[in-house]
């Protein structure tokens, strides 16, 4: 055993020995050196460790700490995968799927307006196409061929279709919405040309309004996505324009088709179809008069004409002059906008371009007038104030002075005289009707004019309806009531 100790240590010894002549600089070295030679047979391991190169302690330091590095990555990298694969799974899924697959829209049919006929058609959808390209699936030996014959067929701008032609993307749309005769064209090029990928015909739909300017201000027109812009094409729009469909085919990284691949097509849903209130025979007649009307007496505003049922407040007819051709919404409506349009400036286009189609019958505010003295008599009467035929009971001097105002008659200059509510009526009488509204009373007054709807808007299926101009019931003093009376402003 003791030659077996004693063996090791002589090994241990030439270990150290060759260390510390490598090690020439080591301060632990030194200090031991300087004091005594070194007795390897007393030393321990705390001690000879002590001994041990610099260089080596440094390494293995070195060891765990990159251990350690190594460790946290490892744990951050396997963190990540969990949230990607957790977290962000299903919204990549989706981002890969759309990066996989080309859609192509197909568009709906959209519902047709009919009058209340139902037989007469207002609005309508016509079956045209849409041209779409897939550069990176046409050859670059046939892009400016292709680009030619695109910019030829449909009279298009050849360098902007050759730009189209030769982007790095997966659909570019060349045109939209054209006739078949024109598509069939291009049918025929691509048979003879031997073009079987890369252009895309596909189904779309069109607006068309059959009677122009008929109804023009309560239709409304469509975009050029067949989305509703104004009038009931607007209102009614989520019920008119139905569902789109779909052509989805899977392509390759840079957008090209993939070989044996079949394209998935998923219909479109057309959209609801549409039965006004408006009579076609009724709008057409009150279009008519209405024209002869404001040519007749020069109104340079125009005018409105709004045909009701009474029985059950439907409208037959609303009609506006000027109004406009439905099938070419931006072209003006007057000969003299059409000789200065394209002078003028693109503020002043939009300009004028809304007040053309602006439908001031439910846009506009207007003061009714004398009508409205029916609704102060069927008040009166609804209270029980007055009846309509007690002779005598009232009695127009030519004027009446409400809190040291005076208000005259219209014909102050003869009186009335002795007359009924019904006479008050015929003749019109200012003094009558003030009188009346001073027995109602403003708070009563009010209630009638809430319960006729005059203090809200009425809901018309129509855009842009107005408001009521009425001053607030604790504002209302008698002068003020007076004017409700006799002419408001509505």
């Amino acid at each position: 055993m003791k030659d077996r100790k004693n063996t090791e240590k002589q090994k241990l010894k030439r270990k150290m020995e060759k260390r510390i002549n490598k090690q020439d600089n080591n301060k632990e070295y030194r200090k031991f050196k300087n004091k005594k030679p070194l007795n390897f047979k007393k030393l321990s391991k705390k001690q000879i460790k002590k001994v041990e190169p610099v260089g080596s302690i440094a390494r293995k330091k070195r060891m765990r700490i990159e251990l350690v590095i190594a460790m946290m990555i490892l744990c951050a990298l396997t963190l990540r995968v969990f949230y990607i694969q957790i977290f962000q799974g299903e919204e990549l899924q989706a981002r890969a799927y759309v990066q996989q697959t080309l859609d192509r829209s197909i568009n709906p049919r959209r519902g047709t307006i009919y009058d209340a006929t139902g037989k007469t058609v207002l609005a309508v959808s016509s079956t045209v196409e849409t041209v779409t390209v897939n550069p990176v699936n046409i050859s670059k030996n046939n892009k400016e061929k292709v680009a030619k014959s695109l910019a030829d067929i449909f009279e298009l701008d050849y360098e902007t279709i050759l730009k189209k032609v030769s982007k790095n993307s997966s659909i570019e749309t060349i045109v939209k919405k054209v006739e078949k005769e024109k598509t069939d064209e291009l049918r025929v090029w691509m048979r003879e040309n031997n073009i079987t990928q890369g252009i895309n015909i596909d189904e779309d739909t069109k607006r068309y309004y059959p009677l122009n300017n008929m109804a023009s201000q309560i239709i409304g027109f469509c975009g050029s996505d067949n989305q509703g812009l104004d009038g009931i094409e607007a209102i009614y729009d989520e019920q008119l324009k139905g569902e789109k469909g779909k052509i989805i085919k899977l392509t390759d990284a840079r957008g090209g088709d993939i070989k044996d691949e079949s394209e998935s097509y998923v219909d479109a849903i057309d959209g609801d179809d549409l039965i006004l209130t408006v009579d076609s025979t009724i709008q057409g007649i009150a279009e008519k008069y209405l024209k002869e009307a404001c040519i007749d007496n020069d109104c340079t505003d125009g005018g409105n004409i709004i045909v009701m049922n009474p029985k059950n407040g439907d409208i037959l007819a609303l009609a506006g002059y000027p109004n406009y051709n439905l099938n070419e919404p931006y072209t003006p409506n007057t000969e003299e906008l059409k000789s200065i349009w394209d002078s003028l400036p693109q503020e002043e286009k939009s300009k004028n371009l809304q007040a053309m189609w602006r439908n001031k019958a439910v846009s506009d505010t207007y003061e009714p007038g004398s009508t409205f003295k029916l609704v102060t008599a069927s008040t009166a009467l609804e209270e029980g104030l007055t009846t309509p035929d007690k002779e005598g009971e009232f009695c127009c001097t030519g004027s009446i002075e409400i809190a040291g105002v005076r208000m005259k008659c219209w014909r102050y200059y003869r009186p009335h005289g002795s007359e009924s509510l019904r006479q008050a009526l015929m003749n019109s009488c200012n003094p009558v009707f003030i009188g009346l509204g001073q027995k109602i009373g403003v708070h009563k007054y009010y209630e009638y004019l809430n319960k006729y709807g005059f203090l809200s808007r009425t809901g018309i299926d129509l855009p842009g309806e107005a408001g009521s101009i009425f001053l607030k019931e604790e504002k209302v003093g008698p002068v003020e009531l007076r004017n409700n009376c006799i002419w408001p402003k509505i």
